[in-house]
């Protein structure tokens, strides 16, 4: 009877473990697509950033997961660190009341990695506020695949004025 119970239960097992596997891991074919994974990220980013260019706080807003904490790292005039939190919403909104064109943050990808629906990106950058830059430093991103699409999870800055 146990032998019976086993060669019952066996194929049921594999029939869900074959369900419970995502619809991407049973397929064999690539799915087509015109970007890469790395680029859909990139993308993601700079969705943010040509956002903020073009004072689109809705646009923003939209970059980011429900749940986003942005945050940057600061230097004070003693010399002690500290990180300051921005709610998305209060970033949205300032960036939404901000003159078309004046805030642009130019990046650089210098490392970008994925695994499933989470990726990474470390990227230098310089900020221009009225075609003058005022800061750069590094951009660091934790971003999250929703419903297919890249969304910003978490950003962390540094800034600095010594922009040699």
């Amino acid at each position: 009877m146990k032998r019976y119970t086993y060669f019952l239960i066996l194929p049921f097992c594999t029939v869900l473990t074959c369900l419970s596997r995502p619809v991407e891991a049973q397929t064999s074919q690539p799915v087509p697509s015109t970007q890469t994974t790395e680029d859909s990220v990139k993308t993601a980013v700079n969705r943010l950033f040509s956002a903020m260019k073009n004072a689109d706080g809705d646009e923003l807003k939209a970059s980011f997961t429900d749940s986003a904490i942005l945050q940057t790292i600061y230097t004070d005039k003693d010399g002690k660190t500290g990180v300051h939190n921005y709610p998305v919403a209060d970033f949205a909104a300032t960036v939404s009341r901000l003159p078309n064109g004046s805030a642009d943050e130019r990046i650089q990808f210098d490392i970008v990695k994925v695994d499933g629906p989470l990726a990474i990106v470390w990227a230098p950058y310089r900020f221009y506020y009225n075609g003058k830059l005022t800061h750069c430093g590094i951009d660091s991103f934790q971003l999250m695949r929703v419903g297919g699409v890249w969304k910003i999870l978490y950003i962390v800055d540094t800034r600095r004025k010594d922009c040699e």
